[in-house]
């Protein structure tokens, strides 16, 4: 169920939100540029990603892998980096929009810290490096579905028949996108213990989702929630006017 974007504006430009996927697609970059001069990607990876065993071990020499691999991504492909843009730049935005953007920096990193936590409790003797930005995007993810559960986001139908009856995109709640989501990471996380080699860190994605959960709660402490667009189908609808919000200019807006 892949999300394309939500209907929910921002009041405020998410600074931080463009920032932190800069910094993604900066890393991304770097990395592929030194592979082009010859630096061969096991040993890059090895070197900047996180290794539970290595940490473990030694935490005073690798606690900054935790941040570092934070921001990198599998430099052999594009779709890690573009699935994750993609979900940081429709869910972010709105996330940093409630906490604000100084709250939204410690919010992310921590919920990035936390999803690290999570793989190497689960896996403490692995020696596989893990990169991305997977684990606080989760906690992006729980703290929009806490703050805007029914706010309306478009995904592609994965379900081929149905696109006969509703359309190649549906129009879903928040809650229901981003519960499967979830669901999909603890199956696929349950059938993954035992199971040895490299892979993508379910567990890591599930620690920082449920971090996210108990993290935007207390920073969202003092803050006022704001009303949203609420879901009511399941075909995208048709563009209509709508009374103007608080933070809005003083006029009508016939589309949003």
């Amino acid at each position: 169920m892949l999300p394309l974007r939500d209907q929910l504006p921002t009041r405020k430009t998410p600074i931080v939100n463009y920032l932190l996927i800069a910094l993604n697609i900066l890393g991304f970059f770097w990395m592929r540029s030194l592979i082009t001069g010859g630096f061969p990607p096991d040993r890059l990876l090895s070197a900047w990603g996180l290794v539970p065993r290595q940490f473990l071990e030694a935490p005073g020499d690798a606690w900054w892998t935790v941040f570092s691999s934070m921001f990198l991504h599998d430099p052999t492909g594009w779709a890690h980096l573009g699935g994750n843009m993609l979900f940081l730049w429709i869910f972010g935005d709105n996330v940093e929009d409630a906490l604000g953007s100084a709250r939204y920096a410690a919010f992310y990193v921590l919920s990035g810290i936390a999803a690290a936590g999570a793989q190497i409790v689960i896996d403490p003797g692995s020696t596989i490096p893990m990169v991305g930005a997977s684990g606080a995007i989760s906690g992006v993810l729980a703290a929009y579905a806490s703050l805007y559960p029914r706010s309306p986001i478009t995904v592609l139908n994965p379900i081929f028949l149905l696109w006969f009856i509703f359309g190649l995109f549906l129009e879903l709640p928040a809650w229901l996108v981003i519960l499967a989501y979830f669901v999909v990471n603890l199956l696929n996380g349950l059938g993954s213990i035992g199971v040895s080699g490299g892979g993508v860190a379910f567990f890591a994605h599930l620690g920082g989702f449920v971090a996210g959960l108990f993290l935007v709660r207390v920073f969202m402490t003092g803050r006022p929630r704001r009303e949203h667009e609420r879901w009511q189908q399941f075909r995208p609808r048709r563009p209509a006017a709508r009374r103007a919000a608080p933070w809005d200019a003083p006029r009508r807006r016939d589309s949003w």
